[in-house]
């Protein structure tokens, strides 16, 4: 029987010991590094998450226009406004963050009258609906992808001399949302 054997043996047991507990140390930490930078990660996402859509009434039926004079149509009907960049008094839209935006815009006229919209950026046309004295009831729509850069505002403007109607089922509304961060 080998009494050296037993020493060397406790002492090997020891150091592995050892090694295990610096490997828990370490993966603790390593958890622990993980855990603050998922918190980290979902709270910077919460700020990210921005939409909205509204229809042009909050309630009753009723046309916008004409008038001699373009103006921005402000939309009452609040659906959704996550992240508050929607402002109904105004019926302006402002990019809190620069990324990529998807808008879409709807309008409806009656038979007879002419309708025609634009989607504004900073105040310049992007894209536009028309419909010229549609023998019965029109509608349009158009959709459009924009980079922004946090404090570009979006709207949508009556053209002058045309109008656009809107009742409880929001025939005229206005919807956008962040698609990304850039």
């Amino acid at each position: 029987m080998n009494t050296n054997a037993e020493p060397e043996k406790l002492k090997n047991m020891e150091e592995r010991i050892q090694k295990l507990e610096e490997t828990l140390t370490t993966l603790k930490s390593t958890t622990h590094d993980l855990q603050n930078k998922l918190e980290s990660l979902q709270k910077e996402n919460e700020g990210k998450k921005i939409a909205f859509s509204a229809g042009l009434l909050p309630s009753g039926l009723g046309h916008t226009g004409p008038a001699g004079t373009p103006q921005t149509l402000v939309y009452k009907k609040v659906f959704s406004n996550i992240g508050s960049a929607y402002d109904s008094n105004s019926g302006i839209f402002t990019a809190p963050m620069k990324g990529a935006y998807y808008f879409r815009f709807y309008a409806h006229c009656h038979s007879g009258t002419k309708m025609a919209v634009s989607l504004l950026k900073n105040s310049q046309t992007q894209c536009s609906v028309f419909s010229w004295k549609p023998v019965t009831n029109g509608n349009a729509s158009n959709g459009i992808v924009l980079t922004l850069e946090s404090g570009d505002e979006m709207s949508t403007q009556l053209w002058a001399n045309t109008w656009v109607f809107d009742d409880k089922n929001s025939y005229t509304s206005f919807s956008g949302f962040l698609i990304f961060p850039l």
